[in-house]
């Protein structure tokens, strides 16, 4: 199944970015012909979404030749998503940096795939699909993570209820944009309408993306995911979370230390040069929360899904050849 849209264009001699700041209201690229210019993007969410961020890093250090300053910048642009990290890794290995890339943003796509078609299986026909963030083709090298599994489960009839994900909207701006190019029915809510919803037994399942997993399955994802996951533990609806391997950091035991990025103030005190709160409030803008491994149903990934994570479960899918993978019913725990 095709993309609809094209976040990533590579042309060898420099990087094209979906300036994804002006969706659904233009599409404008923003062409990056340096690693700083790349880790600039990044920053300012130009581009965004883990394996988004990994791919386009790993173009920035193909830009600059593999420089030591092209490495020690995109570092620094954004500190809570692994993929980010787990690419300018490979990239530091690699000989040729221009096919390692292109490796890692065909690798992505792939891995992406193989979730939805994973993921595809746990969802019921005619479910009411609830999702946060955008985890889609805006957010990889294309298809998408958990928007992925939703992609591949668009022959059973589903429907999908999209959190505008405070403060940045990406929920509104950008879910829902792909949805509807996608031709997925969607009804867009706001984070704090989740409740109501799952009370009155209009959500079956629900399935998000993650920046960062724990070696004991705890997982990082967008402000407002661990919500979401203690009211569908509550009400008893299955909760999913598609990553693929990039997204996992065995060198984090849990997920008390994983890194939460705070953002600028003025992206909770106004949007788009309108601003609605008091000059001089207090804010706190973690653009990140942390879902503990008990109120997750499964982790949905490119070898397999993790039933009810564990240290142990975990560690087993990661020690897993891909190989012994292929089949995604054999690759369950």
């Amino acid at each position: 199944m095709k993309a609809t849209v094209e976040p990533i264009r590579w042309h060898g001699d420099r990087l094209e970015l979906l300036d994804q700041r002006l969706l659904p209201d233009q599409t404008v690229y923003v062409t990056c012909r340096t690693a700083a210019e790349v880790a600039q993007a990044i920053r300012d969410m130009v581009v965004r979404g883990a394996p988004a961020i990994g791919c386009t890093a790993a173009f920035g250090v193909a830009l600059d030749k593999g420089s030591k300053e092209s490495f020690a910048v995109l570092a620094k642009s954004r500190p809570t998503a692994v993929n980010l990290f787990w690419a300018l890794e490979r990239m530091r290995k690699a000989k040729d940096l221009k096919a390692e890339a292109e490796a890692i943003f065909a690798e992505d796509l792939a891995a992406n795939r193989a979730m939805g078609k994973l993921g595809a299986e746990l969802i019921p026909k005619k479910a009411r699909v609830m999702t946060h963030c955008n985890t889609g083709a805006l957010a990889t090298a294309g298809h998408g993570t958990a928007l992925g599994v939703i992609r591949s489960s668009k022959n059973k009839s589903i429907s999908v209820v999209a959190c505008e994900t405070r403060p940045y909207l990406q929920g509104a701006r950008l879910t829902a944009y792909e949805l509807m190019q996608e031709g997925i029915p969607c009804t867009l809510i706001t984070d704090s309408m989740a409740g109501h919803l799952m009370s009155r037994g209009e959500v079956d399942v629900v399935v998000v993306g993650a920046d960062r997993i724990a070696a004991n399955g705890d997982v990082a994802n967008k402000i407002g995911t661990y919500t979401l996951a203690v009211l569908a533990k509550r009400h008893g609806i299955p909760f999913y979370v598609a990553a693929p391997l990039s997204t996992f950091d065995p060198k984090i035991p849990n997920g008390s230390r994983i890194p939460i990025e705070e953002r600028a103030a003025d992206e909770v005190t106004g949007y788009r040069g309108s601003r609605w709160a008091p000059e001089g409030v207090k804010v706190r803008n973690p653009a990140f929360d942390v879902t503990p491994a008990e109120l997750i149903t499964g982790i949905i990934t490119e070898r397999g899904i993790v039933r009810k994570p564990t240290r142990a479960r975990v560690a087993s899918l990661l020690s897993r050849s891909p190989a012994g993978a292929a089949s995604g019913r054999r690759g369950r725990r």
